[in-house]
């Protein structure tokens, strides 16, 4: 694992000639409970073709074993079935381990709640990179990019850009689409796919993805063997995301919360252990830049 996810950060943009393996690791949940009089099967056999079509793609030139591949989870809520109509929510979340440790830490846990896709029950779910054919399997494809992006970015300074980039293609494919989630005027608080993209490679939010690297790389991956010198960095890391709350580069700051949304459980068990005037400067800082979440970060002090 170490090795492997060396190589990542230092070389993830050398193109492999021995072989190729799939990338994701890729649990899927379909709820339906909320569906009532419908044929139960035509879930399963969903469920089952999106968990195929995740695993079994390669979304990169990289060479993954059955070990390194990156652990995520999709659930789709769903609330609507017409014919071959679903619509629904879906919440993904993804994680990567922690050098010399049994911990893994979340890179993402967002909600999209603009799901609505055709499906027609064991037809293949097929993806073209250049064309939208799908809303289901470009949303799918959308978030394993960025599922793939994000792990690269924690380990590589910017390492996903390439992939994140793919993602907004898959963004731009999608603007003839009737179904909601890829166009920047759909929303009133900036928050849906098209947003997503555009702030993660926005160098406006650039300090965003250089917390991503220094916070996993620097901070947590050697919390095992320098415990003071990690969390020290951890910290320093907090401060590029005050940087960006401070400069505010657009009213929603729809970025920042995804983080918040990955990393507040994380922060108060990380700084519950640290020293007295640490502990003073975390708490002041996260509920500076995430108010919303100050009664949890005083868990902190306590």
């Amino acid at each position: 694992m170490l090795i492997r996810r060396f190589i990542i950060a230092i070389c993830f943009i050398t193109i492999s000639i021995y072989g190729f393996g799939q990338e994701l690791k890729c649990n899927v949940q379909i709820v339906s409970e909320q569906i009532q009089g419908t044929n139960k099967r035509v879930f399963e056999t969903l469920q089952n073709a999106i968990f195929e079509f995740m695993n079994n793609r390669n979304w990169t030139n990289h060479v993954y074993s059955s070990q390194e591949r990156i652990e995520c989870n999709i659930l789709f809520t769903l609330n609507d079935h017409s014919g071959d109509v679903f619509k629904g929510n879906l919440q993904i979340q993804s994680r990567r381990p922690v050098f010399n440790s049994s911990y893994n830490t979340t890179l993402l846990n967002y909600l999209d709640q603009n799901i609505t896709f055709t499906y027609v029950e064991y037809e293949p779910l097929e993806f073209n990179e250049s064309n939208f054919t799908s809303n289901l399997t470009s949303i799918l494809a959308y978030y394993a990019l960025v599922v793939i992006g994000l792990d690269y970015d924690s380990y590589a300074m910017k390492g996903g850009t390439d992939l994140l980039r793919k993602a907004e293609i898959v963004v731009n494919n999608a603007q003839s689409a009737t179904e909601k989630g890829w166009k920047p005027f759909e929303v009133t608080n900036n928050k849906n796919r098209y947003w997503l993209t555009q702030n993660l490679l926005d160098d406006k939010y650039s300090p965003v993805r250089e917390f991503i690297y220094k916070y996993h790389r620097l901070g947590l991956d050697v919390l095992a063997d320098k415990t003071n010198e990690g969390r020290d960095d951890a910290t320093e890391s907090l401060k590029l995301l005050q940087q960006v709350f401070r400069q505010k580069p657009d009213p929603y700051m729809h970025l920042l919360q995804v983080i918040f949304d990955a990393k507040a459980d994380e922060w108060v068990n990380l700084y519950s252990a640290s020293m007295p005037d640490e502990k003073g400067r975390v708490v002041q800082l996260l509920k500076e830049i995430d108010p919303s979440n100050s009664s949890k970060y005083q868990k902190i002090s306590q």
